[in-house]
């Protein structure tokens, strides 16, 4: 038995060890985020700064009629956005050739069985 322990002390040691190390390098590593792209305060976007006056001034409004609703939501993707980075964003009309989860697990299942 003294044996065991006697080998198991300073493997336990050096878990510990590894663990404080670990631990102390895994939360210096945000620090050097630092040393980044350091962004200019006035690149903001155009686009973001129009929706948040129109969302500021939806805010300040009392409630809107249903007809108005439906012609601004008409107009783009909903009634604050608008048509706004509506090119980048995922929707049925641009996303056709998409393949779904289901045919990635068949496609995924077919290669490992060999039978794709």
């Amino acid at each position: 038995m003294k044996i065991i322990a006697s080998v198991l002390s300073p493997v336990r040691f050096l878990v510990v060890a590894f663990t404080c190390a670990l631990l102390l390098l895994s939360s210096a590593f945000p620090a050097f985020a630092i040393d980044s792209y350091q962004s200019h305060p006035t690149e903001g976007t155009t686009q973001l700064l129009d929706i948040q006056a129109k969302t500021d001034e939806a805010g300040k409004a009392p409630p809107i009629g249903l007809r108005k609703t439906q012609k601004e939501t008409n107009e783009g993707l909903n009634e604050v956005q608008g048509a706004a980075d509506i090119d980048k964003q995922k929707r049925p009309e641009n996303s056709q050739s998409a393949t779904s989860v289901e045919e990635n697990i068949k496609n995924a299942l077919g290669k490992i069985t060999g039978k794709n």
